[in-house]
């Protein structure tokens, strides 16, 4: 896995502890629907630090926690 599929999984596995849809997670973080929507499909693999602040202040879930996560243990080396 590397680090845009473990990103994308996170907010996904977020989303559905919290019994959420992208649309609400959108709403409660102005970010916009295109650009989860890019980060979820996968179209967007190179999602920004800003941008998972802003998800992590929606959710009211410090940024530590967003990691904080064996989906970003054994990251594929992104540097080849």
């Amino acid at each position: 896995m590397n680090i845009g599929e473990a990103v994308r999984e996170r907010i996904l596995e977020l989303c559905r502890q919290r019994d959420i849809s992208i649309n609400k997670l959108c709403t409660m973080s102005g970010v916009t629907q295109s650009t989860v929507n890019n980060i979820v499909s996968g179209r967007n693999r190179s999602v920004t630090i800003s941008t998972i602040k802003k998800l992590c202040d929606g959710l009211d879930l410090p940024i530590e926690e967003f990691f904080h996560s064996g989906l970003f243990q054994d990251l594929e080396q992104e540097i080849k």
